[in-house]
């Protein structure tokens, strides 16, 4: 009998253990799977959440888009705004490293080389010095208007703090898994990544967050968890039943579709951590045929209308809105000003205008990813819209991390690249014409699709050096009436996207990005 009561406490001990275990990890299944681990070499949504884990930034966006200090301690701007000093927090990377002066000099120069915000800022910028291990100062030829905004940019292209050796590696150039160092929240275990099944972080011990409360991507990023777990799971039925289950926390981005599904549940809630949603972009690329002549892609932008890819992906009308205006409805510059005559699904009119640019019948190469549930119905309907209006469309499908390489490629479309391709932006991505990246049309220094249009980056200096907010809304709206003839994208609609957890989780934070600071498990 003693050796039976022995046996149920040890068994007892034990499950409590691996209950309390089982607390302590955060299961998320992802929108996507992680190859790549750079997110300054990668724009890609999954590299921008990856990168909010691991790293942190010097400002940061609280939840009312206000520029707030991070791993800045203080700064200031000289009275003629053409020295910006910054001192840094008293913090060390993951390895136990300090961070310095020198380290963030680095990481702003590299992701200035790939970020359109950074390139217009360092473009106006006359070098960096680093006054001693935590103050460096950023000086500038002119004064420009958009220093801490830039240092701030949320989501997408985030301008993340590395240590200077990861920093110095060429922007053209993915880091190293071993330089995957940061002062984030979170630590990444290299040693534990298995691609295509699933991504591990642990809580970074000596990390030093904020005394702050966290508010959008500002304030305290700290730890609650001490571990987790991004599973990948590409069928969105299997990710339902993993959630119901109770096999995964959370499903970042189930297809619209099946949310009355888990809405119904009792032990499942919804929680969308991104209110003012998300934008569909078509993406042309520019450096070659058909899409090289503005005409042409000005023609696809008349043959395209929002609604049916709205239905065809979200469905339910109270997660999309049909919205003209590039810069997001409801935003300080959202406008359909001169959008008129483009996006009505014209077929008529845009046979006309293709005829009247000798469009040869050369096929677009349209790019579409088949594991992102919010994109998966884009390519039929564009393929639909673009032959009725006379174009010829090789629709080729892929998973997202294949198109997110391949997107990078300047070969012509039948040796290995590509006409055109599906993607979208959170609309903190693309509130003016600076940070939406599809906006820069500075030739090789552009993202993917490489547009070059003198008169956008004449409009998009004006903006970011104006400091007037009347005149700078002007401004923004003489770039959209100009860009309408020769666009580098077509923007296809809004939609919101709420994620699904297990009521037993509880502190998401709402913000551009998906973050797990401050989640806690019960």
């Amino acid at each position: 009998m003693r050796k039976l009561a022995r046996s149920a406490i040890v068994a007892l001990l034990v499950a409590s253990i691996a209950g309390a275990t089982q607390a302590q990890t955060l299961k998320v299944a992802m929108g996507s799977d992680v190859k790549i681990l750079d997110p300054i070499w990668s724009s890609a949504y999954i590299q921008r959440d990856f990168g909010y884990m691991v790293w942190d930034v010097l400002f940061a966006l609280d939840d009312r888009f206000e520029v707030k200090p991070q791993m800045v301690e203080s700064w200031s701007v000289s009275p003629d705004k053409l020295t910006w000093s910054f001192t840094l927090r008293d913090n060390k990377w993951s390895n136990g490293q300090p961070v310095t002066s020198e380290d963030c000099i680095a990481s702003i120069k590299r992701w200035g080389a790939r970020d359109t915000m950074g390139q217009k800022m360092l473009a106006s910028g006359d070098g960096f010095e680093a006054v001693d291990a935590r103050t460096f100062r950023m000086k500038m030829k002119e004064p420009y208007g958009l220093v801490l905004e830039s240092l701030a940019k949320a989501s997408s292209s985030a301008p993340f703090m590395m240590p200077k050796k990861t920093a110095e590696t060429p922007p053209t150039t993915q880091i190293k898994v071993e330089d995957v160092i940061g002062s984030g929240p979170f630590v990444f275990k290299a040693d534990e990544w298995k691609p295509g099944e699933k991504v591990v972080f642990a809580r970074n011990s000596v990390s030093r967050p904020r005394g702050e409360p966290p508010a959008g991507l500002s304030g305290g990023k700290v730890a609650k968890m001490e571990r987790v777990e991004w599973i990948w799971i590409p069928d969105p039925q299997t990710q339902v039943s993993a959630l119901q289950n109770g096999e995964v926390d959370i499903v970042q981005a189930l297809p619209h579709d099946l949310l009355p599904i888990v809405a119904g549940d009792k032990n499942i809630k919804l929680f969308d951590s991104n209110p003012i949603g998300s934008q569909y972009e078509f993406r042309f690329n520019t450096l070659i045929k058909p899409f090289d002549d503005p005409k042409v892609r000005h023609a696809a932008m008349v043959a395209f209308g929002q609604e049916e890819f709205l239905k065809a992906t979200i469905g339910d009308p109270k997660y999309y809105k049909v919205c003209k205006a590039p810069f997001v409805c409801g935003t300080p510059l959202g406008s359909d000003e001169g959008m008129q005559e483009v996006l009505n699904q014209d077929a008529a009119k845009a046979r006309a205008l293709l005829t009247a640019a000798g469009y040869d019948g050369t096929p677009v190469v349209l790019l579409q990813a088949t594991d992102i549930s919010a994109m998966v119905n884009l390519g039929p309907v564009a393929k639909a819209q673009l032959e009725a209006a006379g174009f010829k469309v090789d629709l080729q499908t892929m998973d997202w991390q294949t198109l997110v390489t391949r997107r990078t490629r300047k070969d012509p479309a039948d040796k290995g690249g590509w006409n055109a391709l599906f993607t979208y932006s959170g609309a903190a991505d693309i509130l003016n014409p600076v940070s939406a990246n599809l906006f820069n049309a500075s030739c090789e220094k552009a993202t993917y699709g490489w547009p070059c249009d003198p008169e956008i980056e004449r409009l998009r200096d004006a903006f970011a050096k104006e400091t007037d907010p009347v005149k700078r809304k002007q401004t923004a709206m003489d770039l959209q009436k100009h860009w309408v003839g020769a666009p580098t994208f077509v923007n296809l609609g809004q939609l919101y996207q709420p994620s699904a957890m297990r009521t037993n989780i509880d502190g998401m934070v709402a913000a551009p990005a998906t973050v797990f600071w401050n989640v806690t498990k019960k």
